[in-house]
Order: C-alpha cells, then sequence, then structure tokens
C-alpha cells in the first residue's frame, strides 16, 4: 500500500516530492564511453518503459550536462497510442552556470520547461532563455552547485509531488552525497563499455568505506528485454 501511494505520502508528510533517479548503465557502470557516448546502452524495451515512468510523474529533471551532452527531448510518449502524450510532465533543468544553449530541442517541446539557475547568471543569457519559453528560477549556490534542498522546497511548494531524475552522474552524486534520494531504478544492460575516462552512473563525493555506503531495501529485480532492471527504496 506504501508503494502504491510512496509520491503522495512523501508530499503529504513533508511537503517536499517524492525523487527517483533513473539511470541506464553498463555491467562495468558506465552511463557514457570515454568521449561521452551513450546511445543507447538500454534497450527498446527498457526505454519504452521510462515514457510511461514519465508519464506517470509530475516533473523530470536533469542536470546542464545531459542536455549539452545528448540534448534530449525529455518527453513522455506513453498513454496516447505511440505518439507524444497529451499530459507531459514540468521538464526541470539544474544549470549553476548557465551554460545550457537556447537552442537546446527540450525548448520546442510540448510541456513546460523550468530552468534552475545559480545567482550572478549573465543577464544576456537569462534573456536568451527566457525568449525560448524557459521559465527561470535563481538559487543560491552550495560550493558551485544549485542548492538542491531549496530546489526541491520549491517545487514542493508547486505542488510538484513526484520528480524522476535521469541524469546526469554530477547530479545523482548531489542527490545521493545530500541524501535526498527517495528511490532507485537502473537499467543494467548486458555490455562492457570499460575505460578509465568513461563517465560514471554516480559522481559526487561518495564514501570513505563500504559500509558507508547508501543501502537500497524492497529490491526488485525485472527484465526488459535483454536489459535487467533492478529498483529498490533508499533504506534510511
Amino acid at each position: 500500500a506504501r508503494e502504491i501511494n510512496e509520491a503522495y505520502i512523501k508530499f503529504i508528510t513533508t511537503g517536499l516530492p517524492f525523487v527517483t533517479v533513473k539511470f541506464a548503465a553498463s555491467l562495468d557502470g558506465k552511463i557514457a564511453t570515454k568521449i561521452g557516448d551513450s546511445e543507447w546502452i538500454s534497450g527498446n524495451e527498457s526505454r519504452e518503459y521510462v515514457h510511461c515512468l514519465r508519464y506517470t510523474t509530475d516533473a523530470v529533471m536533469v542536470g546542464a550536462n545531459t542536455v549539452i551532452a545528448d540534448d534530449p527531448q525529455l518527453t513522455c510518449r506513453c498513454g496516447d497510442k505511440g505518439g507524444k502524450a497529451r499530459k507531459q510532465p514540468l521538464r526541470v533543468i539544474v544549470d549553476g552556470r548557465g551554460r545550457t544553449p537556447a537552442t537546446a530541442r527540450i525548448f520546442s517541446e510540448p510541456g513546460k520547461v523550468l530552468l534552475v539557475l545559480g545567482e550572478f547568471v549573465d543577464t544576456e543569457k537569462k534573456e536568451a532563455l527566457a525568449q525560448v519559453g524557459a521559465e527561470l528560477l535563481e538559487l543560491p549556490l552550495e560550493e558551485g552547485l544549485v542548492d538542491l534542498v531549496e530546489l526541491l522546497k520549491v517545487l514542493g511548494e508547486r505542488e510538484v509531488t513526484s520528480v524522476l531524475v535521469e541524469g546526469g552522474g554530477i547530479l545523482f552524486g548531489s542527490l545521493f552525497d545530500s541524501r535526498l534520494v527517495d528511490k532507485v531504478i537502473a537499467f543494467m544492460a548486458p555490455i562492457i563499455i570499460g575505460g578509465e575516462e568513461a563517465k560514471a552512473a554516480v559522481v559526487g563525493k561518495g564514501v570513505d568505506k563500504v559500509i558507508d555506503a547508501i543501502k537500497l531495501e524492497h529490491v526488485n529485480a525485472e527484465k526488459f528485454g535483454e536489459d535487467l532492471m533492478i529498483s529498490g527504496y533508499v533504506k534510511e
């Protein structure tokens, strides 16, 4: 019963949205090669399921590096006979330094885009982003990164009850370091990417000892084509 109502329970008891981190990685934990290529690590079945996840969430969140590297649409193509769904989640870009290009595809797709900037981003840059339809939100920076605690508070005030975070490693790392993640959904593809410089799924500060690692409970595994989806809840 708690799993069925997980987002509502979190929101109604804390005023904060339920945060799910989703990523696709190789068996050696890479989300991109050493030159940044990530298309496609997961298979068709996994990607179709992700569209259904977007359909059931209030907001989809990514970092600026993901927008710059992948130029994603982050739209939902579930629930409307294969086309773009009429209901689109709010798309949130976390961009402390204002590096998101105004030409990004995300601004030309249906639905609203909230661009979260750090303080003191260039005025001309902000005006250019506002002109392509982005709603701008300025928040303080913590060690050069957007204050994610404050961001979740703002989203909660807007009655956003659930957030699906889809990349990248720096944003994932910041969320885990701040203990802001409620659930993890990981698609493991049966491939090995290798390379010391290949991008890891989660960056951030991490922990010094394995015993201090973030642990998941109520873990489930399910196959989507050749991929294995592992999901679980962050242990308190």
